[in-house]
Parts: structure tokens; sequence; C-alpha cells
């Protein structure tokens, strides 16, 4: 005698369905709620400072709370230069480190240097900027600034961009730093997205004789570039929003009197960290929200320019080259 089959679990019914969508669009509506909360917020904040100084604030290299006026350039160049120059360092070892973990590396390999590159994103930013100030930073000094202010300290443009003291911090650490600690998150993302390639387009390449190489960037690339672009814009939303470990390294200084990659300056997020908790209430505490409403604004540019990228991606899809 067989065992009767188990009995299937009840269906639930529309009103459960009905439920689960009115819930999900609970917290979509919730989320943007929460976004247009944030963005008022700071918009009520900064207004003193907005409306003394409206566009002007962004153009302005002055910021003397004594005085009372406030100018963001300097904060606003060290932002953006310390993330350009960490995207600039760690796009390329993240790709590196994705391309070999999923192409080249043998099968004992990619477990224990996969998760050791993740444990990097463990690490707690105020440890990196110890050790950025306290280690990183005097090596960068003695082996790195001054054999170049040796090297190009008569060439005029060169010259500029490795003047300053050798102390170890500035711009030039800072994105560094930043560096280090955005290459895990844009890693991950690299690898988990080249996994997802069919396998089957892969070796139909590489049957065909490409290289591995020729089947990166003909064949994964392609297939995986959301998923890419995403990973790099996690990395550059890290950057921009770091507050420990750039406060350590770059200088601190309300000052722009160089170019200079070793040049100690401000950031937008190092500047609340340090004179919100001692800012008055008034223009100084207003100037520093409306820092915060510019950070605000670097960061959804950024996001619509990488779905503006997207876009373009997609539409010369399938275009001859």
């Amino acid at each position: 005698m067989t065992n009767p089959p188990p009995a299937r679990s009840p269906r639930t019914g529309p009103f459960v369905d009905r439920l689960f969508g009115w819930a999900a669009k609970g917290a979509a509506l919730l989320t943007l709620s929460l976004l247009v909360a944030i963005l008022g917020s700071l918009f009520v904040g900064a207004w003193p400072a907005i409306a003394k100084y409206g566009l002007g604030f962004l153009t302005s290299t002055t910021w003397d709370p004594v005085t009372e006026e406030f100018g963001g350039l300097v904060m606003i160049y060290g932002t953006l230069a310390t993330s350009i120059i960490a995207l600039l360092i760690a796009v390329p070892v993240s790709f590196g480190i994705a391309l070999f973990l999923t192409e080249l590396s043998p099968a004992w390999l990619k477990r224990p240097l996969g998760t050791a590159i993740e444990l990097l994103a463990a690490v707690p930013s105020i440890v990196y900027g110890m050790w950025g100030l306290l280690v990183f930073g005097p090596i960068l000094a003695t082996f790195v600034q001054k054999p170049l202010q040796a090297l190009f300290g008569g060439v005029p443009v060169l010259g500029a961009l490795v003047s300053g003291p050798p102390v170890g911090i500035g711009i030039l650490s800072a994105g560094i730093i930043l560096a280090i600690m955005i290459i895990p998150f844009i890693a991950a993302v690299m690898r988990d997205v080249f996994e997802v390639t069919p396998p089957l387009l892969k070796e139909s390449a590489y049957g065909l004789g490409a290289t591995t190489w020729e089947v990166v960037s003909t064949i994964v690339l392609p297939y995986t570039k959301a998923g890419v672009i995403g990973g790099i814009m996690l990395g550059l939303g890290r950057a921009l929003g770091e507050t420990m470990a750039v406060t350590f390294v770059i200088g601190n200084m309300n000052q722009l009197d160089s170019l200079s990659l070793f040049q100690a300056a401000n950031s937008i997020t190092s500047a609340l960290a340090n004179e919100f908790a001692e800012a008055g209430e008034g223009l100084h505490q207003a100037s520093l929200i409306y820092l915060g409403l510019v950070l605000f604004f670097i960061t959804f540019v950024v996001l619509s320019l990488s779905k503006v990228l997207l876009a373009q991606l997609r539409k010369g899809e399938g275009k001859k080259s």
C-alpha cells in the first residue's frame, strides 16, 4: 500500500496578495518620504547661509568663523579631489582583483583570497585613519614626496604638484587611504557580477581561440556593465561620504594655497566632524549645513550621471563599432 501524497499547503487569497502589495508600496513611499524629509531639513537649516551667500558660497575660499565669513570651495575641492584620486587608484586595482578571482586564480586560492579582501571592508574607518597618520603618512613623505620634490623641484608645473612640507598628510594621502577603503566594495561587486556571466559564452569564446583579456573585454564586461558601474558608484559614494579616515590624514586646513597633491586641505565631511559640535546657532551652523546640502547634491549628480551613462551604453548595444 503506497503512502498518500503530502497535502499541498493552501494558496494565499487575494487579500494577502493585496496586503503584500500595500506593504511593498508603503516601504517604497517611506524611503522616498525620508529622502524628501532629509533634503527639506537640510534646506531649512542652511537657509540663512543660502540667503546671505547664494551660489557665491560655492566659489569663495574664505572660511572665518570669527568674522562670520564662509565659503565652501576649499571643502568642495578637497572632497572631489580625494574621491577622484581614490577612484583612479581603486578601479583598476579592483578590476584586477575581480579578474584574477574569476578567471585566473587556482581553485584553492579563490576562497581565502576573496575572504581576505572582504575583511578589509570590516576594518573601522578610524583604524584606517590612525594607520594613515602614524604609518602611511611618514612613509609617503619620506619615500615619495621628498624624491619627487628633488626630481621635479625646478619644473614649473610638476614642481607645483609636489610642493609643500613633507609631513605625509594632504590630499594625496587622503585619496590613497580612501582607495584602500573602497577597493573591497568595488572588487566584491565586480567579482560577483563577473561570476554571473553564462559560462557557455566564455567557453565559446575560448573555443574560438580568444585570450583571457579578449573574453573579459568582449564578453564579460559588456554583459556585466551595469553591475560594474554600480560597483564603481558604490565605491564613489563611500569615498564621498567617508569622515573619520579623511579627518585624520587630509590636514583639516581651510585654505587653498596651491594645487599641490601634498597640500593640506579639508573636505566637507571632515569640516562637519570637526566644527559642527562647536558651531553656535546662526551663520556658522547654517554654513556647515549648507556644506551638507552641497554634498547631498554632489552625490545626486554622480548617481544621475551613472544612470545617463548606463542609458547611453544600452542605446549603443548592437551597433557596429
